[in-house]
């Protein structure tokens, strides 16, 4: 070839493609749009709220207080409480005792009522013998007695008494004037008290006003002396 003959133009590539717009790829293109949405909310993250600061110490003093006083509440609810429960306890024991010694002594009294019908049964004891077993009968009905004592348990006195319904127990009403009406005639069972409790009323005859004697009937009028009418004798 020859020097005359035009040389090709070399062209730069870079400068070109410097000059020529870059197509953007899919890949890029379909991020623009999530980068362009997630550009405005940046400004509100900025914004968020900040965290409370920490408490003071004053502040952290005045919740320990309250605290302590919560506490200190429950726990003097609670001891009330296990007092109460304690006491409620000691009472029902010595009930439950109380009960079952009642029980048992009702049932003795018994022996004593038998005793006291048996000394009565023998009057006024003329017959040697017979005043050697009434003495022999009233000797064990006081030693039973003494016993009942020692569990405080006391006859109560009911004849000549006022008629109380806290004590007695009326079988029956009697006229008569040998006591005031409303109290005890007669007393047909021993009532006994245990300490201040009743453990068994007494079973007594109530007297009642006698009835009034009838009024005398009236005097009968004295006939009166006839009238003489005029011209009579």
């Amino acid at each position: 070839m020859s020097d005359d003959q035009p040389k090709a133009t070399e062209i730069n590539l870079t400068e070109t493609d410097a000059a020529a717009p870059t197509s953007a790829t899919p890949a890029e293109a379909a991020a623009s749009p999530a980068e362009a949405a997630a550009s405005p909310a940046e400004p509100a993250a900025a914004a968020s709220p900040e965290p409370p600061p920490p408490p003071t110490p004053e502040e952290r003093i005045a919740a320990l207080e309250a605290e302590k006083a919560e506490l200190r509440e429950r726990m003097l609810r609670i001891a009330a409480d296990f007092d109460n429960w304690k006491k409620r306890a000691r009472k029902e024991q010595a009930d439950g005792e109380l009960r079952a010694r009642e029980t048992v002594l009702r049932d003795f009294l018994e022996i004593a009522d038998n005793l006291d019908r048996a000394a009565a049964a023998f009057g006024s004891g003329k017959d040697g013998e017979a005043q050697s077993i009434r003495d022999g009968v009233d000797l064990v009905l006081r030693q039973f007695r003494s016993k009942l004592e020692r569990y405080q348990v006391k006859a109560l006195e009911a004849v000549g008494q006022p008629f109380d319904p806290r004590f007695h127990e009326a079988i029956s009403q009697t006229p008569t004037s040998e006591v005031k009406p409303g109290s005890v005639l007669h007393e047909l069972q021993k009532g006994y008290l245990i300490g201040d409790r009743l453990l068994r009323p007494a079973l007594v005859v109530v007297a009642t006003a006698p009835p009034e004697a009838p009024a005398p009937a009236a005097e009968e009028q004295a006939p009166t002396a006839p009238v003489k009418s005029e011209g009579e004798d």
